[in-house]
C-alpha cells in the first residue's frame, strides 16, 4: 500500500485500484502557532469584555464575544492576517495608552502627535496610499532587467507598492480603534464606534478595498491588478482629503438619535465590504478591457479608458483624470503584456463580485432590522433604500447571468464597469443630490 499525503487530505492507494481519501479535520491542521495566536486574541477580548462590559448593552457583549472565533477562523485562513492583527492591536494599545485618559495629549506627546493619533494615523494611510499607487504603477512600466537583488526592476517595485498597501491598512486600522477611543474621552454619550459619517466610512472604504485586493494578489500571485485596484482606493483617498478639508469631517462628532444603535455595528461594516468588492471587481473589469483592446487603434473603441477618465471627473480630479486615462491609453500594450490572463481577470472579478453581493444582501437585511427598529417599519423607499435595491438587484442580475447563462468575457467586463457607477450614485449621488432618511454625511 502507498501513501501520500498532503496538507489537507490522506490518499491512501490499494492494489486493487480503489483510493480512499481521508479529510483530516479542521482542528487537527492547527499547528502550535495557530493556537498561540487563537490564545493571544482571545486574551485581548476577554480582556476587553472584562474591562468594558459594564458600558456595553446585551447585543454588544454578544457582538464582542462572537468576534473571538471570526478573528481566529480569519487569522487561520489567511496567515498575514495574524501579523497585521497583532501589530494593529500593539500599536493601538500604545496610542490610547499614551492618553492617560486626556485628549489634550495629543499635541504633546510625540508619537500621538505625528503617528498615533487618530488624525494623524489617518494622514499617514492617506499617503501610504497615494505612495503605493505610485509604486504599483512604476512597477507596471518599468523593465524586467534584474536589480541588484536579483530580482526584476518591476518586481521589486511592485512588491515595495505591495508592502506600502499592507502598511497602509494597517494605519487605517490603528487611526480608526484610536478614534473609537478618542470619542469616549471627549464624552460616555459621545462615544462610538467611527463607522458614522462620510469621513469616518471612507476610511473603512480605502482599507477595506485595500486589503480584500491584497488577499487576491496573494491568492493569483500577480501583484499587476494592483496599479488598476489601488487607483479607486486613492480616489477616495482623495476625496476623503478634501471632504476633510471642506467640512472639517475629522471632527468627532455625537451620533444623532437614530444611529444610536448596535446595529450600526453590524449594518455599515457589512455595506462596505460589499461596496469595496464591487469596486474591486469594476477595476478589474477595467483591467480586462486594456488587456482585450491591446491591439486596438480605433479610439471610439476604447470606451472603458474615457469612461475611467468620466469617473474621475465626476469625482472632481480634472487633471489626474487626463494624465492618469491618458496613460493607459498610450501604454495600453505594455499594460496588457504584464496583466494576467483574460481567464483570470474575469474569475477575480467573478470572485469579488460574489463576495460583494453576499455582504451587501447581509447588510440589506440587517438594515431592514434596523429600520424596523429606529423608525417602525422595514422599508420605506426612502432614496438611499432604493438605490441600495438597485445596486442590489443589478449584481443579483450579474451573478444568475454567470451562473445560469455562463455569462463571461467583454459583456460581464462592462456590466462591472456600470456596476461602478450605480453604487457610486448609491454610496456618495444619494448623498449630494437627495434627501431622507439617511442623510447622515451629506455634502
Amino acid at each position: 500500500m502507498n501513501t501520500m499525503t498532503s496538507p489537507h487530505t490522506t490518499t491512501l492507494s490499494a492494489e486493487g485500484g480503489s483510493t480512499l481519501s481521508l479529510n483530516e479535520g479542521y482542528f487537527s491542521r492547527r499547528n502550535a502557532l495557530d493556537w498561540v495566536f487563537a490564545a493571544l486574541v482571545a486574551g485581548g477580548f476577554l480582556y476587553a469584555f472584562a474591562r468594558y462590559s459594564a458600558y456595553m448593552d446585551v447585543y454588544e457583549k454578544g457582538i464582542l464575544l462572537a468576534a473571538i472565533p471570526s478573528a481566529v477562523a480569519l487569522g487561520w485562513f489567511w496567515r498575514p492576517l495574524r501579523t497585521l492583527m497583532l501589530v494593529v492591536s500593539g500599536f493601538a494599545l500604545l496610542g490610547i495608552s499614551s492618553y492617560q485618559g486626556d485628549l489634550a495629549r495629543a499635541e504633546q506627546v510625540f508619537w500621538l502627535k505625528y503617528f498615533l493619533s487618530s488624525q494623524s494615523a489617518i494622514l499617514w494611510m492617506s499617503v501610504l496610499f497615494f505612495m503605493s499607487t505610485i509604486f504599483y504603477w512604476l512597477g507596471m512600466f518599468a523593465g524586467n532587467t534584474p536589480s541588484a537583488s536579483g530580482a526584476s526592476h518591476s518586481a521589486t517595485l511592485e512588491s515595495l507598492g505591495s508592502k506600502i498597501a499592507w502598511t497602509g491598512v494597517g494605519m487605517a486600522l490603528i487611526g480608526t480603534l484610536v478614534r473609537w477611543y478618542e470619542s469616549y474621552l471627549i464624552g460616555a454619550d459621545v462615544g462610538h464606534i467611527p463607522v458614522s459619517n462620510l469621513y469616518e466610512v471612507f476610511v473603512l472604504f480605502s482599507w477595506m478595498t485595500a486589503a480584500f485586493y491584497l488577499y487576491f494578489e496573494a491568492e493569483y500571485k500577480t501583484r499587476a491588478l494592483g496599479a488598476f485596484v489601488m487607483l479607486v482606493v486613492s480616489g477616495a483617498v482623495g476625496f476623503l482629503l478634501w471632504y476633510t478639508v471642506i467640512r472639517e469631517a475629522h471632527e468627532i462628532q455625537p451620533l444623532v438619535p437614530a444611529l444610536k444603535s448596535w446595529w450600526m455595528k453590524l449594518h455599515v461594516p457589512a455595506n462596505f465590504i460589499g461596496y469595496g468588492m464591487f469596486a474591486l471587481a469594476a477595476m478589474v473589469a477595467l483591467s480586462y478591457h486594456v488587456k482585450q483592446q491591446a491591439l486596438e487603434t480605433r479610439w471610439h473603441k476604447l470606451t472603458p479608458l474615457w469612461l475611467l477618465g468620466v469617473v474621475l471627473y465626476w469625482i472632481g480630479y480634472l487633471l489626474v483624470a487626463g494624465l492618469i486615462v491618458s496613460g493607459i491609453l498610450l501604454g495600453r500594450k505594455h499594460i496588457a503584456s504584464r496583466l494576467p490572463s483574460l481567464e483570470v481577470l474575469d474569475d477575480v472579478m467573478y470572485r469579488a463580485i460574489a463576495v460583494g453581493f453576499a455582504f451587501f444582501t447581509i447588510a440589506t437585511v440587517l438594515g431592514a432590522l434596523w429600520a424596523a427598529e429606529a423608525w417602525g417599519g422595514y422599508w420605506s423607499w426612502d432614496p438611499k433604500e432604493t438605490w441600495a435595491l438597485i445596486v442590489w438587484l443589478n449584481y443579483a442580475a450579474w451573478l444568475h447571468m454567470r451562473l445560469m447563462k455562463g455569462l463571461r468575457g467583454t459583456v460581464a467586463a462592462w456590466w462591472a464597469l456600470v456596476g461602478l457607477l450605480v453604487t457610486t450614485f448609491a454610496f456618495l449621488g444619494v448623498n449630494m443630490f437627495l434627501s431622507g432618511l439617511h442623510s447622515y454625511g451629506t455634502l
